[in-house]
């Protein structure tokens, strides 16, 4: 649905930027045509990381969506931002009059009615993310394990916006008859989309090196583990994001000195029973457990 509709803007755009020559509406033609290839991408990423895990691909293939959200935010920084600066400058140098500026006028707000509707549809779904997490909306967009909502979210933020400075650009234009407010609408627009781009690139980068979970995800598992009676220190815990909400856990345990004195049989069964439970809390769809202190070690993954 985002893509019929940001495809439907764009060629609106594209007729309006024909009749107006405003180097503002084609710098948001640009962005919509961007926009639309984008979700294409997300679109992609959504699809492949529901396969099934196999042998090349123990874990599944949820970093799917990691990677095809880069190429997203690479295309927001090359169709979109860098684009929209070129035509900037292009008008900046070779100023043009502009031309039944009604119509630009009259396609920027019903392109900023859809715009407007699909981000409240965004901000809802990360608002209901970030309060599961127990999380402001902009801690939230800096964790979240899905990129594919938060570009969505912000390629709209940054559409509504661009569509408030090509807006004020063409009226200016208008009213003063000078044609350089295009060319530095045009530029700013193509600032903002760089700036999301960035934004967004640095995030599935970071998804895609494994960085770790942050710490209002490690801390509910580390205080599921220490609820174990046997368990008196968790000297090391790492968790992963293997795809959207999906978690690869490594915990090292050591067992209190009643613990370290029972047989090997004893504590293979503690261990079974730890990762069970781990298993159990929402997300976590891998576990290693180590059990180290008591002069042996026991690993055990499922």
């Amino acid at each position: 649905m985002a893509v019929i509709a940001n495809a439907s803007i764009a060629t609106a755009k594209i007729i309006a930027a024909l009749f107006t020559g405003s180097a503002s509406m084609w710098a948001e033609a640009a962005h919509s045509v961007a926009d639309s290839g984008n979700e294409l991408l997300l679109f992609v990423g959504l699809r492949r990381s529901k396969k099934q895990a196999d042998e090349r691909h123990p874990f599944g293939y949820g970093q799917e969506r990691f990677f095809w959200a880069f190429l997203a935010a690479l295309g927001i920084f090359l169709v979109g931002g860098a684009l929209s600066i070129g035509e900037g400058i292009r008008s900046l140098l070779l100023p043009e009059p502009l031309d039944s500026w009604l119509v630009g006028v009259g396609v920027l707000l019903v392109a900023a009615v859809f715009e407007g509707y699909s981000w409240t549809v965004a901000r809802r779904q990360l608002r209901a993310g970030a309060r599961a997490r127990e999380r402001s909306m902009s801690e939230h967009l800096r964790r979240a394990s899905d990129p594919s909502a938060t570009t969505v979210f912000l390629e709209d933020s940054a559409a509504l916006i661009g569509l408030g400075i090509a807006l004020v650009a063409l009226l200016l234009h208008e009213l003063t008859g000078w044609a350089q407010w295009d060319a530095i609408g045009s530029m700013g627009i193509g600032v903002l989309l760089i700036v999301v781009a960035y934004l967004l690139a640095r995030r599935s980068k970071a998804l895609l090196l494994d960085e770790s979970a942050p710490a209002d995800v490690l801390d509910p598992i580390r205080a599921l583990v220490l609820r174990a009676e046997w368990v008196d220190d968790i000297p090391r815990l790492q968790a992963v994001y293997v795809g959207p909400s999906r978690l690869l856990v490594n915990v090292w345990v050591v067992p209190t000195p009643a613990a370290s004195e029972a047989s090997a049989g004893d504590l293979v069964g503690r261990v079974g029973d730890l990762r069970s439970a781990v298993l159990a809390s929402p997300h976590v769809v891998q576990v290693s457990v180590t059990v180290d202190g008591s002069g042996r070690a026991w690993s055990a993954s499922v």
